[in-house]
């Protein structure tokens, strides 16, 4: 059994404090970190498999930062292929150099190392990060990544007295290389093996579903006191329905944006979808309490093992917990109830985000869309023989030179800026075809899910506001039930099985975003394009220049210095200075920031 025991909010902000090792004039601090990605064996789920860590972690540290710092992350690939990590919801604004996606970037080969460098510009909340390729996140990989408010702007809640971050997701205990070849050769993956928490598998609380020997996750918290939890899902595809035994979940903000606080006794949580909730440890403690991650939308017994379960660790608690646990929604294919509980998420329209002025200032709903795209998926399908997932008829194909670069030194040919604004009639295609996005203009997008699963969809660089989901077609008089008020701001949306979901972004950030299906399976076979937003004033102040240090691959490969493999001297060396520990290293510029 692995316990988590939560510092004190006080005591993490001493910490922080402690951190600092300078002052510089002017500009914003700075954080430090160096990893170390590696291959790691454990046995979340009673097999022993490979994982993917960070430091010797599993999952990966939390990433803690405050609105407008710079964070300078430098990543040693010792895995024995290439890598990439993205930081889904991080909108790296002007700077989709450090998007960490393949349009974007090259991956960092085997034995090499690279530092991301971006600024966490007019940002606060909940996200995290992942490895982009591959299939790579099947294997972990994953981590948090949390943006605090700057103390001079107020917070909707008062400060909880610890901060607890909870990463869900399906799982397999095949390794991700497995998993890959399966989908290679057209098979589809099958029922997960189960579901993690926090990188560990379920607390015994069946013994013909469990077997001896599993370590479980146990949180640790005092009675009486109120606890931020951030929950993550970092699955494969499997919508899970989140639960703390006989505690409400007061929701407060879904990935960046303050929600209107409302409580729940559960909320389904898709792929790539973050919650932060406010929990009042307010029970008896007459034992402990279960914290339940189920499988939603699915059929059949062997489904029932695809479940975490957590426990919740009173510091009086009188026993253990036994017995059932908490009750999932009443039908488990329910999801006009699902909906129902999304389309309640609303965003606090009073409350200060990043910056002083209350989020509602902006609004959306008074704003004239200039670019609009259905953009439907199908099922996957065979396309050139081989196993394929489509939007608009278009199954993406990364090409070997990322579209940005490709971009800044004018190669040609690389992709089209031709996707289409509807699913063409046609046969289905391999392609790499890229949104035209209008710099300043405003998007809708509504995602038409045309399958029998539910799907989750991201955009990077941007939030966009949620106004409306509903089961058939959409059609154009659907914009009647559109909410042009209060629709959350986020990244990640999901779209029910015969239904659509419609969003609106505005496109302020220049650079080439990726939109895909964050299902992975999906995303891997091919749900995926780009947005390109460019300026076309000639003008250096809407987007940053290539970094110094950047990567060069495919049809610029010629310009890449080569980097001598050097993993295991620096896993060495880290293991000897951190004790596997992420370095952090703070410069405090101005101190009214944080004090």
């Amino acid at each position: 059994m692995a316990r988590r025991r939560v510092a004190p909010a006080a005591a993490l902000a001493f910490t922080l404090a402690a951190t600092l090792v300078g002052l510089c004039l002017s500009g914003d601090p700075y954080a430090y970190f160096d990893w170390n990605v590696a291959y790691m064996k454990t046995a979340p789920l009673g097999v022993e498999q490979q994982v993917i860590s960070i430091n010797g972690k599993f999952p990966g540290p939390v990433v803690n930062v405050t609105t407008n710092w710079n964070v300078a992350i430098n990543v040693l690939n010792s895995l024995d292929e290439p890598l990439l990590i993205t930081w889904d919801g991080v909108q790296h604004r002007k700077n989709s150099w450090q998007d960490g996606v393949r349009g974007t970037n090259c991956p960092i080969p085997a034995g090499w190392n690279w530092t991301y460098q971006f600024q966490v510009k007019d940002q606060i909340g909940s996200f995290f990060y992942f490895p982009s390729i591959l299939f790579q996140r099947a294997a972990g990989g994953y981590g948090g990544f949390t943006v605090n408010n700057r103390p001079i702007i107020s917070v909707p809640f008062d400060t909880p007295y610890g901060d607890i971050s909870l990463f869900v997701g399906d799982w397999f205990s095949k390794n991700h290389k497995d998993l890959r070849e399966e989908l290679d050769q057209g098979k589809a993956l099958g029922i997960p093996d189960g579901v993690l928490i926090n990188g560990k598998g379920p607390y015994r609380y069946n013994k013909t579903l469990v077997p001896v020997g599993i370590d479980y996750e146990t949180i640790d918290v005092h009675p009486g006191k109120t606890y931020r939890f951030r929950v993550h899902n970092v699955g494969i595809f499997t919508c899970l329905n989140f639960r703390i035994q006989s505690h409400n979940l007061l929701l407060t903000e879904t990935e960046g944006s303050y929600t209107v606080q409302q409580n729940y006794t559960n909320l389904d949580i898709f792929v790539g979808q973050s919650y932060s909730f406010l929990i009042t440890m307010d029970q008896n403690a007459s034992t402990d309490y279960y914290i339940v991650a189920s499988a939603r939308f699915v059929n059949g017994s062997k489904w029932d093992r695809v479940i975490g379960v957590g426990i919740l660790h009173y510091s009086n608690s009188k026993g253990k917990a036994s017995g059932p646990l908490p009750d999932p929604p009443n039908d488990v294919f329910d999801k006009t109830y699902s909906m129902n509980q999304a389309r309640s998420i609303r965003w606090n329209v009073t409350a200060s985000g990043a910056r002083p002025n209350p989020q509602g200032s902006f609004r959306y709903g008074s704003i004239n869309v200039t670019q609009m795209y259905v953009i439907k998926n199908k099922s996957p399908m065979l396309i050139n023989g081989k196993l394929r997932a489509t939007l608009n008829g278009i199954s993406y194909s990364p090409p070997e030179t990322p579209l940005r670069l490709a971009d800044q030194y004018d190669k040609k040919g690389i992709y089209k800026l031709n996707f289409p604004t509807k699913a063409f009639p046609g046969p289905p295609k391999i392609a790499t075809s890229v949104i035209n996005g209008t710099y300043r203009g405003f998007m809708e997008i509504v995602f038409q899910n045309n399958e029998s699963r539910v799907q989750s969809y991201h955009l990077d660089g941007y939030a966009f506001f949620v106004v409306g989901m509903d089961y058939g077609e959409w059609a154009e008089n659907s914009r009647g039930t559109y909410n042009k008020w209060d629709g959350v701001a986020r990244s990640t949306i999901q779209v029910y099985p015969g239904a659509w979901t419609a969003v609106l972004v505005s496109l302020d950030n220049v650079g080439t975003w990726n939109l895909r299906s964050e299902n992975l399976d999906s995303w891997y076979l091919g749900q995926e394009t780009y947005i390109k937003v460019v300026n076309p004033e000639s003008t250096n102040k809407t987007e940053l220049p290539v970094p110094d240090n950047a990567l060069y691959c495919g049809l610029l490969e010629d310009m890449q210095k080569q980097q001598k493999p050097h993993a295991e001297a620096l896993e060495s060396l880290s293991t000897t200075i951190t004790g596997g520990r992420p370095v952090v290293t703070l410069l405090l510029a101005a101190l009214p920031l944080l004090f």
